[in-house]
């Protein structure tokens, strides 16, 4: 996971990825638990809805991001294209959280998130009085 990533920015370009995850997150959350409180049948119209709350959970905590800002990605277009939407004027909605979600798929998760605890960068101090074996 570190690959995909060169850095795990923070501070103010940290708080900027961590404010648009968590608003994305909610937005998907939200959209996704009033797309399931709908009346619908049958798990394929069921299932982009589904995923969306899923992802929004993961995007919130920043796991995962770049695979699940991909997958609710081409959910969101899937909502948008998809001829069982509620209306379709909400179309253009599900297109610009698909473009965020792109976003934060490629921009990366940020250095509060979930993923930078499990996947950033480590910092490894050389003592030299030991032969110059990396400690941690």
């Amino acid at each position: 996971m570190q690959r995909l990533f060169s850095t795990f920015p923070n501070s103010w370009p940290g708080l900027g990825l961590l404010l648009l995850r968590a608003c994305l997150g909610i937005a998907l959350i939200y959209l996704g638990v009033a797309g399931l409180a709908g009346k619908r049948q049958g798990l394929l119209t069921l299932a982009p809805y589904l995923i969306a709350d899923i992802g929004g959970g993961f995007l919130f905590a920043g796991l995962w991001t770049p695979v699940i800002g991909a997958a609710a990605a081409l959910d969101e277009i899937w909502i948008a294209l998809s001829l069982c939407s509620r209306q379709r004027g909400d179309a253009w909605m599900h297109i610009f959280l698909a473009v965020l979600a792109v976003s934060v798929a490629l921009l990366g998760p940020g250095a509060w998130s979930i993923d930078a605890r499990l996947f950033g960068r480590k910092r490894f101090d050389i003592d030299r009085t030991r032969g110059g074996r990396p400690s941690l």
